[in-house]
Order: C-alpha cells, then structure tokens, then sequence
C-alpha cells in the first residue's frame, strides 16, 4: 500500500492525480466578509481573516487577456536575457544546436545517398543568408546574435562531418 492508503501502481500520472485529489479544499467563508478593498491592478480584495484571501478582478481594468500577456514577453525576455552569464549560456545551447543540426542532416542525406547535392545547396544558402542578415544589420541584437552562433555551428558540425569522411 502506498501513501494515503491506495495500492502502488507503475504510472507517476495517476499517482499524482490521486494525491490532488485527496487533498481537501480550503476553508473559505464566502458568504462573511470582514473587510473589502482595492489592491493593484484594479483587483478587489475581500479579508475574511488574516491568512486567507479572495480576490476577483473587476470587468473594465487589470491584465487578463491572453494578448495582453503576449504582449508583456518581450519586456521579459529582455530583462531575462540582461545576465552575461544566460547570454553566454543560450549563445552556446545555440551554438551545439546548429552542431547538431549539421550532424543530424549530413547522416541523413549522407546514409540514404538520395538528394545529397540538394541538401548541400539548400546548407550553403542557408550559411549565406543567415550571414548577409547578420552583416547587414546596423546593430546586432541578441535573438540576431544567437541566429549566427547556430549558423557558426552548424558550419562547424559540417566541417567536421567532412574531415570525417575524408579519413
């Protein structure tokens, strides 16, 4: 017998869905309130003791919506990224990706022998485009920078692809 009382099963998934389950509600008085007031963003908030809170948003105010929400990502992928240390981190995560993209596409058209000088060509006018965009932009932003580390290494992993099969 596991926890709670329920017989162990394989699946994590129902193990969980059953602990969510057995877990009792919170006790809210709904119907009593102490105190009511305005919090940010609009919310009114509603005091029934001092540990447990209600809030409802009011119709007209606060960010609810999924576009608003779509709209606050940039804003906090900008502060995300402002660390050197995640910059360097998602430089090279893109760096071994572009790696792996060029290993994975040399062995598969390199092993099926079909439409290996098309892969080759669409590799080459990939490298050229991503570097004609990177050179012309006036100034290199992050997302810009991280497109040439994956250019950078996917040249790389066919580089080394090469050196491989010329061995």
């Amino acid at each position: 017998m596991a926890k709670f009382g329920y017989p162990s099963q394989g699946s994590s998934m129902a193990h969980a869905m059953r602990l969510l389950i057995s877990i009792p509600p919170p006790n809210y008085r709904i119907g009593y309130f102490s105190k009511a007031s305005y919090g940010r963003c609009g919310t009114l908030i509603y005091k029934s003791s001092p540990s447990r809170t209600i809030r409802a948003i009011q119709d007209n105010q606060g960010p609810r919506r999924l576009v608003d929400i779509i709209r606050i990502v940039p804003e906090l992928s900008r502060n995300y990224f402002r660390s050197p240390a995640r910059r360097a981190l998602f430089g090279g995560i893109a760096l071994l990706g572009g790696f792996y993209v060029a290993q994975t596409i040399s062995l598969s058209f390199g092993a099926l022998g079909v439409n290996d000088v098309i892969a080759a060509v669409v590799c080459v006018l990939l490298t050229e485009y991503v570097t004609k965009f990177y050179y012309s932009q006036p100034k290199v932003t992050f997302p810009v920078a991280l497109l040439n580390n994956f250019k950078m290494g996917f040249t790389y992993g066919l580089f080394i692809d090469a050196f491989k099969l010329a061995s």
